[in-house]
């Protein structure tokens, strides 16, 4: 049973988790939208939700935060500087997940998530 155990692992080891949340927040920061499983998906969302909410504070410390978060200085300026002013007067929900049709390779349930 998995009481408790609320974070996915992936079948990967800490470090190769750590770097796929940051190599998919980023895409999602340059691109706007992306592709990927429904599992990704569902644990990218708090993952950057909360570098929204931190570039919403636009300090030179949560600023910082960010590019630690994301080792990419221009993902962490477009945060700051195009998508959080967006998001000014929301308190989160600042991603939308919807739901694809499975992949035909192996059936893995699909999901696009994407900035509201």
């Amino acid at each position: 049973m998995r009481h408790h155990n609320s974070v996915r692992k992936f079948g990967r080891e800490t470090g190769q988790r750590n770097a796929l949340m940051r190599s998919l927040a980023l895409s999602l920061v340059v691109r706007g939208k992306i592709k990927t499983t429904e599992a990704k998906a569902k644990e990218l969302r708090p993952f950057i939700e909360k570098l929204i909410t931190k570039g919403k504070n636009g300090t030179l410390g949560s600023r910082r935060i960010i590019i630690s978060r994301l080792n990419s200085i221009s993902g962490a300026k477009k945060i700051a500087e195009v998508i959080a002013p967006k998001y000014k007067e929301r308190n989160g929900g600042y991603t939308r997940i919807i739901k694809l049709p499975t992949r035909m390779s192996d059936g893995a349930k699909m999901a696009q998530i994407e900035f509201v």
